[in-house]
């Protein structure tokens, strides 16, 4: 990726205007307000649409705004190309240059560009033009082409030569509109001069396989009524207790027993390894940290952590950062496996 520079000469200052303030509002209402730095991109974008190019005042005032570090910004601004980073000039001509454009002439393309514009990045004496190279723009079934930035919008050409692109920019210049999409007889990126699908029946559903759907208000008719169902059996009578007028007084309310804590027990330890210590890392979720722990409570070999039982595992537990975890990831099972030589 070629180096992206801020332009050398900047305006004073930078101000949104009442149309991009709607904007903004709009793009800021789509997040939290702690997370509102997520619209950079769409503010940048904004800044770009209202002065044609983003310059230096304009990112510390999305940087202000966004309430975002200022560099946070120029690093957004500088990797996406499609900012701009100097003033361009009315028509901002985007030449693809990747592969399927390249072997299908867009080396022309650029060569009109410079011999008409000048060099890339720069604008035409007469303040109409700049053109750049661009990366694949995804419409390579109609390779060479190229996407026009202007106040009309962004839109592809497609289905270019030199001649035709030639043609294109003298319309440009002198004012008149031109045809967006493929420049060929083609709509959009079907085969060029290939017809498909030109028989009706392929697409009019009557080449479809006819299905007989049964007759259900027939078979309806034809089924035998259903019997009536014999009446239910009378219910006995409910046997009608008197209502009591004293109030049962309501059963008390029993306390949860808080749970008894799990009684510990000091393990056995040791002062220093017997000969050389296990690698206690080889058991799920110890790290360096925590093999230093576990050595400076005493515990150097596996055969240690496999004796422990309930009681040893509350000591140890209680002394370590991260709670529940000997049981959650199985140290003891895996520090037996481990010292019968796993």
């Amino acid at each position: 990726m070629s180096v992206r520079r801020l332009a050398k000469h900047q305006p004073d200052s930078f101000t949104f205007n009442a149309k991009s303030e709607t904007e903004i509002a709009f793009w800021l209402g789509k997040y939290p307000e702690a997370r509102k730095a997520s619209a950079v991109i769409p503010l940048l974008w904004i800044v770009q649409k209202q002065e044609g190019w983003v310059s230096e005042p304009a990112l510390r005032t999305v940087a202000e705004r966004l309430e975002m570090p200022y560099i946070r910004v120029y690093e957004v601004v500088t990797f996406y190309t499609m900012f701009n980073l100097a003033p361009v000039g009315e028509h901002l001509i985007q030449v693809c240059g990747t592969t399927p454009c390249m072997l299908r002439g867009s080396g022309d393309l650029i060569d009109v560009c410079k011999s008409r514009i000048g060099e890339a990045g720069e604008i035409s004496g007469d303040g109409k033009f700049t053109w750049v190279e661009v990366e694949c723009m995804g419409a390579c079934a109609n390779a060479p082409m190229f996407q026009l930035a202007n106040t009309d919008g962004d839109h592809y050409v497609e289905d270019l030569d030199a001649a035709k692109f030639e043609q294109i920019l003298d319309d440009l210049a002198a004012g008149k509109p031109i045809k967006y999409g493929p420049q060929s007889d083609r709509t959009s990126s079907e085969p060029h001069g290939t017809q498909v699908l030109s028989d009706p029946s392929l697409y009019d559903g009557s080449r479809a396989k006819k299905i007989t759907l049964p007759n259900t208000a027939k078979a309806a008719a034809a089924a035998p009524a259903a019997k009536p169902a014999p009446a239910p059996e009378p219910a006995p009578a409910a046997v009608v207790k008197p209502v009591s007028k004293t109030k049962p007084k309501p059963a008390p309310k029993l306390k949860a027993e808080p749970a008894a804590p799990a009684a510990e027990k000091a393990p056995k330890t040791m002062k220093k390894a017997k000969g050389k210590a296990d690698d206690l890392k080889l058991l799920t979720g110890v790290g360096p940290k925590l093999e230093k722990t576990l050595n400076e409570l005493g515990f150097f070999h596996f055969a240690q952590i496999a004796d422990w039982g309930p009681a040893e595992i509350a000591w140890v537990d209680s002394r370590l950062k991260f709670k529940g975890r000997i049981e959650r990831d199985g140290w003891v099972a895996q520090a037996k496996a481990l010292a019968e030589g796993a």
